[in-house]
């Protein structure tokens, strides 16, 4: 969502930071670039003039102009302003703490994706939080909305409210309420209707059912890609049934931005999830430090640390590297490692918490790397034998000619997974070996030494080392932090020389 943001952006505080003593001149100049691209991106006019007035004034004050890199603290500068402007780390997350059943109400717009995201909260505080939770659908006038959400709850084993012909709204939520008390539910979710525009039909309705059920938490779920009506959306809203929290879907998209920055400056109400894709797991608390780590190009390694340690498979994570220690890495293997990479949100979703990739992204778009690239490769592999899997040399013209019309591609996409693993192979063998090497560096400090996965301690050591805040390119010195990584000179990103076509010079 915030790729365009964070390229203008990017580019224009690298202009500054390559310089070693900034003006007034110099920073006035790059405050209205800032304001051009945050204005480009969506944001409100009101949040964009505050912030960049906020900047300067400290942009030109002492403290950057007698820093050793004043181009770096003006970075700095933007960022921790970024992190205000999108609230305070410690806002994200349901409150939960009152006398259950605790009633939870849905509201937005028509198309914002409240049935889908009622589903996914429900999903995450069953499994996450360990509470007992009850769905109530009181849209009663989009086709088939109550049935949609009696699916998505049999789907995901979670208890709807059952339908009742002809019921209004607010009497469906005291129904709701009354069967939780009943059944010794946590959690009552009310998912109301929408409008595809605002009107006072829908405001009335949302206060008469927030009257009738007195919510906990009232979380406006809206779409970020709705760009400027965001703020109108966002207030409207708010004067009229009370937010305590903001829901942001279609994060994953390619909106500009401006919604994130926009309804939490002018509401003051805190954004407490993102949706992060169509999945019912497809839902995240909000960390606005590691949002704006993610603008400003520096990564968002705790993020990715995160999602590595609750969607990789331990045990099954600890097999394969046992194998890979002994040579025995096959095209098995590798279709493991590839699924897994799918399930941390593919390629595109890993890099974005990469810091400094967004310098990367031309030479990552000629190499063509992107999530459908995994599927083919997966697809590829998915067309092998379990003789061919464990034994690619047995692979001939005709029997790649076969893979290749059961994958539906060409026989060269078989000849790029062939080669990929045999580079991968011969990587974790040289590993398995002790070899020293870039690669072999890289396992040591990570904990692949001896053949294990690193532990949770070690990631979460390397997370707290990347820059979670000040100036990008503040990375940790690798020899000193990491002695196993001595001697490999700049850093690249591991794993990705594997890929057909990335890393070749232009």
């Amino acid at each position: 969502m915030f790729d365009n943001l964070s390229e203008k952006l990017g580019g224009i505080l690298d202009r500054l930071t390559g310089r070693g003593s900034l003006s007034e001149a110099d920073v006035d100049a790059a405050m209205r670039e800032v304001r051009r691209a945050l204005l480009e991106a969506d944001v409100s006019l009101d949040v964009v003039r505050d912030f960049v007035e906020r900047v300067r004034e400290q942009a030109i004050g002492a403290t950057v102009v007698k820093s050793v890199t004043p181009g770096q603290m003006v970075v700095k500068i933007v960022h921790d302003e970024l992190v205000k402007t999108l609230g305070a780390d410690g806002e994200g997350g349901i409150d939960l703490v009152a006398v259950p059943p605790v009633a939870i109400m849905m509201v937005g717009l028509q198309g914002s994706g409240k049935t889908t995201t009622t589903a996914k909260l429900a999903r995450r505080l069953t499994q996450r939080d360990k509470r007992k939770v009850l769905m109530a659908s009181l849209d009663i006038y989009r086709p088939a909305a109550m049935e949609q959400l009696a699916v998505l709850g049999r789907d995901l084993d979670i208890q709807t409210l059952p339908i009742v012909a002809g019921q209004k709204p607010a009497d469906i939520a005291k129904r709701a309420l009354s069967a939780a008390k009943l059944g010794g539910y946590d959690v009552v979710l009310l998912d109301t209707a929408g409008r595809t525009t605002l009107d006072e039909d829908m405001m009335s309705e949302a206060a008469e059912i927030k009257a009738a059920a007195n919510p906990h938490e009232v979380l406006l779920v809206a779409d970020a890609l709705t760009g400027q009506d965001a703020v109108n959306l966002a207030r409207a809203f708010d004067q009229r049934v009370g937010l305590t929290g903001i829901v942001l879907t279609r994060v994953d998209g390619d909106g500009r931005g401006g919604a994130a920055l926009s309804m939490r400056a002018v509401t003051g109400k805190p954004i407490k999830l993102i949706g992060t894709g169509e999945k019912t797991d497809a839902l995240e608390d909000f960390h606005p430090s590691r949002i704006a780590g993610r603008i400003l190009g520096m990564g968002d390694v705790v993020s990715l640390v995160e999602r590595a340690a609750a969607n990789i498979d331990a045990e099954k994570a600890a097999r394969t590297a046992e194998r890979m220690r002994k040579g025995q890495f096959d095209l098995s293997d590798m279709r493991e490692q590839l699924i897994q990479m799918t399930n941390m949100g593919g390629l595109s979703g890993l890099m974005g918490m990469m810091p400094g990739i967004a310098k990367l992204k031309n030479q990552i778009a000629s190499a063509n790397l992107d999530d459908r690239v995994v599927k083919r490769q997966i697809a590829v592999i998915d067309s092998m034998t379990r003789q061919e899997r464990k034994n690619p040399d047995i692979l001939k013209a005709s029997r790649k000619k076969r893979i290749a019309a059961g994958a539906g591609l060409k026989v060269e996409e078989v000849n790029k997974v062939l080669k990929m693993h045999r580079n991968m192979a011969d990587m974790m063998k040289a590993m398995g070996q002790g070899k020293r090497g870039p690669m072999a560096g890289i396992a040591q400090a990570m904990g692949f030494g001896g053949g294990g996965m690193p532990s949770q301690e070690q990631m979460k050591a390397l997370a707290e080392k990347m820059p979670q805040g000040g100036a990008p390119g503040a990375m940790p010195s690798l020899p000193k932090d990491f002695p196993g990584l001595s001697g490999l000179g700049k850093p690249t990103l591991p794993g990705l020389g594997g890929f057909p076509g990335f890393g070749k010079k232009k």
